[in-house]
């Protein structure tokens, strides 16, 4: 199953891993590459060195190891085949190539250059992971399980006279059938989500809503009644909990220290901008954390220690109920 797997990644990825491969090297065939040499594709290269990082990268079992060495080989040799016609067709010169080979360089270089300080970054020491669990007991010790029931519609049909059916409602089923009753399109669903998904502020609405009660969320063109249909317990023990708190610290850690890093380089370096005009310094703080933020492999990027939802979702609220 996992050789299969294997097989249909290295497939469907073919093309996507050809475009990275003409972007990430400025070389004809038959140039000599450094590392035992395996396989010979018309004159090019392909190294041990070459098929052991694919391995690597592939997670592969132990047990795995020769079946899914000889797929990944000849993932390799495919792969060179597809290069050497493409720049046989100067597809390697086109503006669009060129320029995804500039930057997939430098995000090489700067992948690089991180590494080095995130292998200084110390890992979160047991103290600091009961601090967390003790001062968020809402995300663990304290964790609520809210069962809702979602109802969404265009914001333009947020009358006053459907606010009053909320207001009145004793149940989301009234205020759905004022809705069939007015032809009024909505999308209803039932949703499940902990207080590790969602704001405080919404968490602190939910738990104060007694059942079928019954709020508007507005979100733009969309808006979200939402009704509290039970809240359950649904604590996690800090044994439990310790793994997932760790890897967030660490990526907070490693955060952290590259922002400082990028801080450092900005006030030794001579920035113009030319043709453009200078962004806010809060912009330029999330542009170099989007551009920057890179984890490292043996971390999962983990935004959030419940490991439920990421930092967009925290971040955009109530969407996690979409």
């Amino acid at each position: 199953m996992v050789l299969a797997h294997i097989r249909m990644i290295s497939i469907i990825g073919l093309v996507f891993i050809t475009a990275l491969t003409l972007t990430a090297c400025d070389k004809e065939p038959n140039t000599k590459k450094s590392g035992q040499s395996i396989v010979s594709v018309n004159g090019s290269e392909i190294t041990m060195l070459q098929l052991n990082d694919e391995i690597r990268r592939s997670n592969i079992r132990a047990d795995q190891y020769e079946s899914a060495r000889e797929q990944l080989l000849e993932s390799l040799i495919a792969r060179q085949l597809i290069v050497d016609e493409a720049i046989r067709n100067k597809l390697d010169r086109t503006p669009e190539v060129m320029q995804a080979r500039e930057r997939a360089n430098a995000q090489v270089i700067a992948q690089a250059y991180l590494q080095g300080i995130i292998s200084k970054i110390a890992k979160p020491s047991k103290a600091e992971i009961e601090d967390y669990f003790q001062k968020n007991p809402e995300l663990f010790a304290q964790r609520k399980q809210f069962d809702l029931t979602t109802v969404r519609i265009a914001t333009r049909e947020v009358s006053e006279e459907l606010k009053r059916v909320i207001d009145t409602a004793k149940s989301i089923e009234e205020v759905v059938t004022w809705l069939d009753k007015n032809n009024i399109q909505y999308f209803r669903s039932l949703a499940t989500r902990s207080s590790a998904d969602l704001p405080l502020q919404l968490v602190s609405t939910l738990r104060e809503k007694s059942k079928d009660t019954i709020f508007i969320i507005n979100e733009q063109e969309k808006s979200i009644l939402i009704s509290v249909n039970a809240i359950k317990d649904n604590s996690v023990s800090e044994t439990a909990a310790a793994p997932q708190i760790e890897r967030f610290l660490i990526n907070q850690k490693y955060k952290e220290a590259t922002d400082a890093e990028i801080a450092r380089l900005r006030t030794s370096a001579k920035i113009e901008y030319l043709n453009a005009k200078a962004p806010e310094p809060n912009n330029i703080e999330k542009s170099e954390s989007q551009l920057f933020r890179i984890s490292p492999e043996n971390l999962s990027n983990i935004d959030n220690p419940s490991g439920t939802v990421s930092e967009g979702v925290i971040e955009r609220g109530i969407s996690g109920l979409k």
